[in-house]
């Protein structure tokens, strides 16, 4: 975009905008006007974190705001597949598009399957490109491979279809190279629409080494997301591909919301987040970034490089929000951001679902249904993944009383796990009844459980760096026998089993394999000794499920936040 368009726009944007956080103008979601004389109209449609959630979510998991604060459940691939028909039916000119982690912490239906059912699902839809987020190197970067061009798994086979056929559309990373310093995945994708090529960039969040297993990413390097955008960027200028978007695998939080301010199309950001960071300094030739990873819903701006602003937008998890993006382009095929507008749109499940997408979703769920529906265990009432003030929550303090069972027999004295690993609330069925399936959409992973020995003064330093790491709090949840107090970013007190824990005692700590290897930044876990492995986390589950019927919500009130 010309610097003359960019002043023009940035006048007629700051005009238009709502409400200014930290320095990010809400987008004019849905403003007046259109495209001028000479110009045209391409849609974008973007979903991220579908995470293989081929059946509607339940719980917590499936409520979206509207935009007048009401909540409603959403999602569920049929649907999803629905509202995308009807977008392109209002706008024949559109693409669509998904900001990554459509595969990895997936429930059992596309898990069972390697992700295959949600891969086909994609092409179904007509997915053009997406970007790789950190859950698609889960497996390694040699099974996304494999997942994009097809073939039988080595070990597994071709487990959905006779021969798997990969995935239609182009996976982007612009800032992953292999050890030889190459790009491990293209770094863009240009499709056309309505006469006009729109030129589609990839980058994944620069922190991918604190969020996957070392496994799933020995050999690669993921660089600064905004150095990569930028060579990609003038890469496609010097095509000639003047209208530019961003995928971008990382977002922000938000802040506290109510009524309108929770609709799907409000800008809640917090200040200072790494999407917002991201989005504000790459390339002024990026007209718009559609963000992912942190699962929340917002439609923001953030003022380019230039000067001017373009949309900053984030749909959400699991299928339940679309977003969609009118671009206004010019005669010479540029972007006019000024008359270019942003929203996300509930994916309601008041209509009739696809019945491609459907015919998909019943055959996964039919062919898992055998080892999903298995009754393991029995709940007296829910047990939610949400966090209670102190942090912790019931869900979480279960799994860790469970990894610590497990664990006992390795010598473990308490358990800490990683509130990202819980992935679903726990919701019993008639009679209290959980089944396999459930148990595995909450703990989906497969971390192989390990006990290590650190001293008080190393256990100290673990529980510090809940408030101290990049991003944080991330507040570990731990077993039911853990009691201690924070103060700012220190943590004191600490008890187990009612015992102070001193700092040159020697304590047994059981983890998953991603916290011991320092994942989400807890890298003080590498002080520990005498480490041993145990079992899978999603066995030590399940077992502890079946050894404790009618299992009670556990109070939530260990952690003293003062």
């Amino acid at each position: 975009m010309p610097a003359s368009t960019r002043r023009v726009a940035f006048v007629l944007a700051a005009v238009l905008a709502v409400a200014l956080v930290a320095g990010v103008a809400v987008w004019a979601a849905g403003s007046p006007g259109g495209p001028g004389a000479g110009s045209s109209t391409v849609r974008l449609i973007t979903f991220n974190d579908l995470h293989g959630n081929l059946e509607p979510p339940s719980g917590s998991s499936a409520e979206v705001s509207t935009d007048d604060g009401a909540e409603v459940e959403a999602g569920g691939a049929a649907y999803l597949a629905a509202h995308v028909n009807r977008l392109r039916g209002e706008q024949p000119d559109s693409v669509l598009l998904s900001t990554g982690d459509n595969i990895g912490a997936s429930p059992l239906a596309s898990a069972l399957f390697r992700d295959e059912p949600t891969v086909e699902l994609l092409d179904r839809m007509g997915v053009a490109a997406s970007v790789a987020g950190n859950h698609e190197f889960d497996e390694g970067i040699d099974e996304l491979r494999r997942i994009v061009d097809g073939g039988c798994h080595p070990a597994d086979g071709c487990r959905f279809d006779p021969a798997y056929d990969g995935a239609s559309f182009p996976v982007l990373a612009a800032n992953v190279t292999g050890a030889d310093g190459r790009p491990a995945l293209p770094a863009t994708q240009v499709v056309e629409a309505g006469g006009t090529r729109i030129g589609v960039i990839g980058a994944t969040l620069s922190e991918l080494g604190d969020l996957v297993s070392p496994d799933g990413i020995r050999g690669l390097t993921a660089g600064d997301e905004v150095a990569a955008v930028d060579a990609a960027s003038r890469e496609l200028t010097a095509q000639g591909v003047r209208a530019q978007v961003l995928l971008l695998h990382q977002g922000d939080e938000t802040g506290p919301t109510s009524g309108a301010d929770a609709g799907p199309s409000a800008c809640p950001v917090e200040p200072g987040g790494p999407g917002s960071r991201i989005a504000a300094a790459v390339s002024p030739d990026v007209d718009a970034v559609f963000s992912a990873h942190t699962h929340q819903q917002y439609v923001c701006s953030a003022t380019d490089p230039a000067g001017a602003p373009r949309p900053f937008v984030q749909g959400l998890s699991f299928g339940r929000l679309l977003s969609v993006l009118d671009l206004a382009i010019t005669g010479d095929g540029d972007v006019d951001r000024a008359a270019t507008t942003a929203r996300n749109e509930v994916v309601t499940r008041d209509v009739a679902p696809d019945p491609a997408a459907q015919e998909i979703v019943d055959r996964a769920v039919a062919e898992s249904a055998p080892l999903a529906g298995r009754p393991v265990g029995s709940l007296a009432g829910p047990l939610p993944r949400a966090a209670a003030p102190s942090g912790l929550s019931p869900l979480g303090t279960v799994i860790a009383d469970a990894q610590l069972a497990a664990s006992r027999g390795d010598g473990a004295q308490l358990a800490l796990t990683n509130p990202g690993g819980v992935r679903a609330d726990l919701i019993p069925g008639p009679g209290g009844q959980v089944t396999y399936g459930q148990a595995y959409t909450v703990q989906p992973f497969g971390n192989v459980l390990q006990t290590m020995t650190l001293t008080g003064a190393q256990l100290r330093a673990v529980l510090d760096q809940q408030f101290t790491v990049e991003d944080g709090p991330t507040v570990l949840q731990t077993s039911s026998n853990v009691r201690y107090a924070v103060t700012g970013d220190r943590v004191g007190g600490i008890e187990v089993d009612g015992t102070p824990v001193t700092d040159d005692g020697r304590y047994r700590v059981a983890v998953n394999n991603f916290l011991s290897a320092g994942g989400d930044g807890f890298d003080a876990f590498a002080a520990g000794t005498e480490l041993v492995g145990g079992p899978v986390d999603l066995d030590a589950f399940v077992a502890y499920l079946q050894a404790t019927p009618g299992l009670t919500p556990p109070p939530t009130d260990r952690i003293d936040r003062g």
